[in-house]
């Protein structure tokens, strides 16, 4: 057996537990720049296809757009064939030199540069990763022998990634009885449909085939005599939510069957297909057993239970039915994939079926290096398991030269090498002065290499961590229960915080560690769904938490990233919180400005301060439009794109919005506990609506209620190829959730390390205060009625010191394996928290006074939280205060002289609004970050301690309300806060329309009246993208006031000039710019440069021979039968008093 050294051990335990000063987690007087404010971008270089002079004009053109920076990011190896040739293969000194070259003309132009850690954007390998050095899970052979004798043989081995693995224990378990599985016995397999096909490899482990059904249908076993199942063990094909909630039915006559059980899928992530599922049932015995498929009750998907988001159908591999006792769904529960499921109970694994510790013999000393055996067996029957661990055998798949195995998480050796391995050769590339002046952020992207559940450290990090060693408690990984079911489900929760643990504190500290020794800023993205851990606890290490919102593309958009990375962030105190935006499934080319703004806005209220757009794609082509793509992934966000030049105008408006947003601290009043389960995420809105029935509203509640339901599982397509339920959670549905208040999710990290109370507000030492915290209890990721003695603890300590909580089923039990005192003193802490006169019995909200604090039982049934002494932020009502106005997004920032509100209207009309704000005794303004102006206003008034403004709002309009100096005042009325126009002369007639025949437009000017370009019998202008020019002259005769042109209907982006002055660009509602500066008595000549979308030049492309095409890009062609989009200048073109 191959055993390491003590000293090794010990020099690992070490490293392991290595200490990283993590970044700030505390307020600090941070204040925004322009540079800090500007929006990024992803910068993939694609599939070894690179140009110095493509580098080059992507550069200027991110310049001359005003982008901050670019995540430089090398995906794929070579096309095949090349796209260019020879391809330039990533760790080759010319893909280094390239590296420099983009480093050298960045620093030349002021731009910023963030590397990935490892080739690809997933996550981190390479090929210095050996097996040793790669993500660990633990593996086992076993083998039945007879005892009462002396044992001299050789092990089978544990399977192992390409032959290696390295052994961790071996151990003797006495069989009680032959456990059979279905695999050993005669067997008949049919099924409800017609076709009588052979289903054998259903209960073959080496058999080959899936069954596949669309309707409701059933499989069924029939035995030649009753068997006795403890457990069903189910293969999937591919990511199957429907084979996990089969009904079972059971017959002793194959006639007539009766309801057992349905098993209870767990939540689940996209990527989760490392291991089986092993669903544990009440022992049950007889002949026939039949799966039963019905799509009725099904969940509608979320990205917890990512499987269910699909079409239902039933696909599987394998359905092995068992007699061994076994834990219920132990492969999420051991941490090698990212599950969560209800625990065992004792009906499933009555205590006389768990093996007793001390029946469970160690004979790892008995056993040679090579994994000889020799050992006299006692008596009886034995399993022998021979455990180990070996590399899971995921790469950095989504990189090209530099892929290989993913580096162990766990390991702060392993992981200081892939360090240096890339990031680090990147700075020896640049050398020290290039580097410390570009290179300013390591990264580490999408998380998509599963997760591990072992590695050399592990062993000595959970004694450390847990108390106790986890070998003598080894075979529960495997799924075999010791003492007891709640036992074992404790002893597999100590491993899941071990890991998640370790990935932070390893993994993460670790990478932080190295980028701040070489001088860079550190900024990641989620680990969840994928690998086991705290989603929030990561960011903790992390200069920049990073989530990812993603564009009509419903199944993979990501709110719980979100979400997790908007609270990681402030529960630890960061500054910039960013957001990859506008990720998208399938490019449709009719993105714009216009239309991306009000999904925009809506991140920003969530809590997002900086964008990263998804994506610039290097185009090593400087003749070829629009060239290099991610495969048709993403927004189509670079220099080839139509409106790029006029563009800079949306940029421009992110970056004042990114300024304002960065300023000061968030104002949050609810702070939402994660829960001790593991793995864990951010509570979505939706997740809240049984604990906060009132703030949510009736209304609320019966959507939600008819959206579970989802009776008849509705589809949508979005995209038009994706077929998916239409009652996917879509934060789209959940603006302003808490209807004038914000929430943050908070972990166990913070509460334990961080909280405390002042004035009667909970913060976390990050800057911000909370004025009620909510503990839901049971839910769907966290389906365990559990609490530690710790968590319990502290609850108490801040409701005695002045806290408000809100607190939801009274806990069972701790999460993980506890002493008799701590166990003793959780059940004090429960008591004194869920006293019996507060126990909510009622169907009322009930609460008391403990200490200092209240505490509250939920479900909280009050319309807001003013019982509790919290007023709204903010509301929204009606021009006549007659009804609440939704589907307004907010955020509120607080500094030491302003009050700073972000409102963003996310319907496309228009409307007026009465906003009420909690704030009194300063006074209001309007910030524009469209225009950039601001705005005194001049109707305002105080009532009940709060500002009221009457506002108006264009379609998807945003705007800042900014409180700045104090005032005594309580109202103003000099007029109304926006401007009423008046038509004074419409452009009629002929327009003179130039298009630029470089393009494939008309070699000469159109002359006539507006019209829809995608109208024109002329097919160079019928198939037109890119910028056309619409001149006109008119005589104005007005007077001095100020002017302003309306353009009415634009498709897409408008870039006005008058008399030689440029007026501006309009890109979003409303279609108008002031004028008056430029504007002349008599005789003005106008100008307005109209640019449309790319859609219509690759849809008349189509019909052309490749030679005649002017479009060249390795995007698939997707807009077959897609009609074309409205184009060009359509007014009517107004001028307006």
């Amino acid at each position: 057996m191959h055993k390491p050294s003590k000293i090794l051990w010990i020099v690992l335990f070490m490293l392991s537990i290595l200490s990283c000063n993590a970044p700030k987690e505390e307020e600090d007087s941070f204040e925004p720049t322009v540079e800090s404010s500007r929006p990024w971008v992803y910068w993939y270089w694609m599939q070894s296809a690179y140009s110095r002079e493509g580098i080059t004009a992507d550069l200027e053109a991110m310049k001359e757009a005003g982008i901050g920076g670019a995540y430089l990011m090398a995906v794929k190896g070579p096309a095949d064939p090349p796209l260019i040739d020879p391809p330039v293969l990533q760790l080759s000194q010319e893909w280094w030199d390239m590296v420099a070259h983009a480093m050298k003309e960045a620093d030349r132009l002021g731009i910023e540069l963030a590397m990935h850690a490892s080739d690809g954007f997933a996550v981190a390998g390479g090929p210095w990763i050996t097996p040793e050095l790669s993500m660990q899970k633990v593996v086992w052979s076993d083998t039945l022998v007879n005892g009462g004798q002396k044992l001299d043989m050789q092990l089978p081995e544990p399977p192992g990634y390409k032959g290696y693995y390295k052994d961790i224990a071996v151990f003797a378990l006495p069989v009680k009885e032959n456990y059979r599985e279905s695999t050993q016995l005669q067997l008949q397999i049919s099924w409800s449909l017609e076709d009588k096909a052979d289903l054998g490899f259903l209960s073959d482990r080496e058999g080959e085939g899936t069954v596949k059904m669309y309707e409701k249908g059933w499989v069924q076993y029939s035995f030649e005599e009753p068997f006795t199942c403890r457990n069903i063990e189910i293969v999937t094909g591919g990511n199957n939510y429907q084979s996990h909630r089969l009904i079972i039915e059971t017959s002793n006559d194959g006639k007539h069957f009766e309801r057992v059980t349905r098993l209870v899928p767990p939540r689940q992530g996209w990527q989760d297909t490392d291991a089986a599922y092993t669903h544990a049932i009440e022992p049950v015995t007889a002949r026939y057993f039949r799966f039963v498929y019905d799509p009725e009750g099904s969940e509608p998907g979320a990205e917890d239970l990512d499987a269910a988001k699909w079409k239902p159908s039933w696909k599987v591999k394998k359905i092995i039915l068992s007699e061994e006792p076994r834990i219920d769904q132990y492969e999420g529960k051991s941490g090698i994939v990212w599950r969560i499921g209800p625990a065992s109970t004792k009906a499933m694994l009555p205590e006389e079926d768990c093996l007793a510790r001390k029946d469970l013999v160690n004979i790892t000393a008995q056993t040679d290096a090579e994994g000889r055996l020799n050992w006299k067996a006692p008596e009886g029957k034995w399993k022998i398991m021979r455990f180990a661990h070996t590399s899971t055998g995921h790469t950095n798949a989504t990189g090209g030269g530099g892929v290989g195995l993913e580096v162990d998480k766990f390991n702060p050796e392993a992981i200081r090498l892939q360090f240096d391995k890339w990031f680090g050769e990147a700075i020896r590339t640049a050398g020290p002065g290039l580097a410390e002046s570009v290179l300013r952020i390591l990264h580490i992207d999408s998380w998509e290499c599963g997760s591990q559940n072992w590695s050399p450290v592990f062993r000595e990090a959970f004694r450390e961590r847990r108390g106790y060693d986890l070998v003598d408690y080894l075979p529960v990984m495997a799924g075999i229960p010791l003492e007891d079911a709640e036992t074992s489900e404790k002893v597999l929760y100590d491993v899941r915080k071990t890991i998640s643990e370790l990935i932070t504190d390893n993994f993460f500290g670790t990478m932080a560690e190295e980028a701040r020794k070489a001088g860079v800023e550190f900024s990641a993205e989620n680990v969840a769904p994928t690998m086991v851990s705290d989603a929030l606890r990561h960011f903790r290490y992390v200069d920049f938490p990073g989530g990812e919102f993603w564009l009509k593309s419903p199944t993979h958009d990501k709110p719980n990233d979100m979400l997790d990375a908007i609270s990681g962030g402030h529960i630890y105190g960061k500054d910039i919180i960013q957001a990859e935006a506008y990720t998208e499934l399938r490019m449709d080319w009719d993105e714009h400005p216009g239309n991306l703004k009000a999904l925009g806005d809506r991140n920003y209220a969530l809590g997002i301060n900086r964008f990263f757009y998804h994506v610039f794609v290097h185009n090593p082509w400087t003749d070829r439009k629009p060239g290099m793509t991610l495969d048709g992934v993403g927004t189509y966000i670079q220099r080839d794109q139509t409106w790029w030049k006029p563009g800079k105008a949306w940029i421009d408006y992110a970056r004042r919005v990114q300024y304002e947003l960065q300023k000061g601290q968030p104002v949050i009043d609810i702070a939402v506990f994660t829960g001790e389960e593991l793995p864990s995420r951010a509570v979505l809105p939706d997740r809240l609506v049984p604990f906060l029935p009132g703030v949510f509203g009736q209304e609320t509640v019966q959507k939600e209620k008819i959206r579970l339901a989802n009776v008849g599982q509705p589809l949508s397509r979005m995209p038009r190829e994706v077929t998916a339920s239409a009652n996917i959670t879509d934060l789209s549905g959940w603006i302003d959730a808490l209807h004038g208040y914000k929430y943050d999710s908070f972990n166990p990290d913070v509460l334990l390390r961080k909280a405390k109370v002042e004035d009667g507000k909970v913060t976390f030492g990050a800057g911000i205060y909370y004025s009620a915290l909510v503990f839901p209890g049971s839910r769907k990721m966290s389906p365990n009625p559990v609490m530690s003695a710790e968590v319990a603890q502290k609850i108490l300590e801040l409701v005695k010191a002045g806290a408000t909580v809100l607190l939801g089923d009274k806990p069972l039990r701790s999460p993980g394996l506890d002493t008799p005192e701590e166990h003793e003193k959780l059940q004090v802490a429960i008591q004194e928290l869920w006293a019996d006169a507060r126990e909510n019995t009622t169907g009322k909200t009930s609460q008391g006074k403990l200490g200092k604090g209240t505490v509250v039982m939920l479900p909280y049934i009050h319309k807001d939280f003013e019982p509790l002494g919290i007023a709204p932020d903010i509301t929204f009502r009606n021009e006549n205060n007659t009804s609440e106005v939704r589907d307004m997004a907010f955020t509120h920032r607080t500094t030491a002289t302003e009050e700073i509100y972000f409102i963003a209207n996310q319907k496309e009309e228009k409307r007026k609004v009465n906003v009420s704000f909690r704030i009194s005794g300063r006074v209001p303004e309007l910030y524009d970050a469209v225009s950039g102006r601001t705005t005194p206003l001049k109707e305002w008034r105080t009532e009940n301690g709060r500002t009221v403004i009457p506002l108006e709002f264009d379609e998807n309009a945003s705007v800042f309300i900014r409180f700045g100096d104090k005032t005594t005042a309580t109202s103003l009325n000099e007029g109304k806060n926006w401007k009423v126009y008046t038509p004074v002369q419409e452009l009629k007639g002929e327009w003179k329309i130039t298009f630029d025949p470089a393009f494939h437009g008309p070699e000469s000017p159109v002359v006539g009246p507006l019209f829809d370009w995608s109208t024109s019998a002329n097919d160079s202008i019928r198939y037109y993208s890119g910028t056309a020019v619409y001149e006109k002259t008119f005589i104005w005769n007005g007077g001095d006031n100020e002017v302003w042109l309306n353009l009415g209907e634009i498709n897409n982006i408008a870039e006005v000039t008058l008399n030689g002055k440029d007026c501006g660009t309009i890109w979003t509602y409303p279609h108008r710019v002031s004028i008056t500066e430029a504007l002349k008595k008599g005789k003005n000549k106008l100008r307005i440069e109209i640019t449309n979308t790319w859609a219509n030049r690759l849809i008349g492309d189509r019909k052309l021979p490749e030679p005649e095409r002017l479009t060249n890009t390795t995007a698939p062609f997707r807009l077959e039968d897609t009609p074309l989009l409205k184009a060009g200048l359509l007014g009517p073109v107004v001028i307006e008093e």
